[in-house]
């Protein structure tokens, strides 16, 4: 049954990877204008929306880290690889009509502003979107852990994560075809079962402020404001 969504303002959660469409690496323009109009339907049903873009696309700090790079520098590559997607998808946003904000955690002033918490809360109460970028400004946290703690700064009702598959799974639905897919969760079902769609720090801290999250496929066209009004698969991770 489609009813008006119980959000006030919530966090989107993308993946880089999201954001090559088909390709191997780097943006796919369409992929980021077809984002782009999911988030403009979430915020013409007057929800006021805030996002964070991971890295992955262009660098991932672990895998460089893997390959020998020193984990810090590394962490420190894959942030600025974030900042590159957020003005990316700032861009299309912009297109699609919604007046969009770019927010570092490291700051570099000549193409967005410094992350500013009261700020960023002023944006989206003009209906702006805020995308935060750089993680948290620091090295060994996820962009995972950036949107549990930039969610929980802009007091957001609930994360939403887009994944590439619709909801959480008991094992990779791509390689086994029967993995159970959860509708609810509680948050230490994800930790005690490892379910590999956040990482711990990031659950913990939606634990704790008691967050909601929202996993549901970001490839599906309209997605977005489809699971905010409660339709569509996905799944919920709760306390209870």
């Amino acid at each position: 049954m489609s009813h008006p969504p119980s959000y006030k303002r919530v966090m989107l959660k993308v993946s880089g990877e999201a954001l090559m469409g088909d390709g191997e690496y780097g943006l796919d323009t369409h992929t980021c204008r077809r984002i782009a109009e999911d988030v403009q339907g979430a915020i013409a049903l007057g929800v006021e929306v805030c996002m964070v873009i991971g890295g992955g696309n262009i660098f991932r700090g672990i895998a460089g880290a893997a390959a020998g790079m020193d984990r810090a520098q590394a962490d420190y590559m894959g942030m600025l690889a974030t900042v590159m997607n957020a003005l990316g998808m700032q861009s299309a946003l912009e297109k699609a009509g919604v007046p969009t904000r770019v927010q570092s955690a490291i700051a570099m002033q000549s193409v967005c502003e410094p992350y500013i918490r009261r700020r960023a809360m002023r944006h989206m109460e003009k209906g702006r979107v805020v995308i935060f970028a750089a993680g948290t400004g620091n090295p060994f946290f996820t962009t995972d852990t950036a949107a549990a703690l930039r969610a929980a700064e802009m007091q957001c009702d609930a994360l939403f994560k887009g994944t590439q598959v619709d909801g959480v799974y008991a094992a990779d639905p791509r390689k086994n075809p029967q993995a159970e897919r959860y509708v609810t969760l509680t948050y230490l079902d994800m930790l005690a079962r490892d379910l590999a769609v956040m990482d711990a720090a990031a659950i913990s801290l939606c634990r704790e402020n008691k967050l909601p999250i929202i996993v549901f496929n970001i490839h599906e066209p309209g997605a977005f404001t489809a699971v905010m009004r409660g339709e569509g698969r996905f799944t919920t991770v709760v306390e209870h």
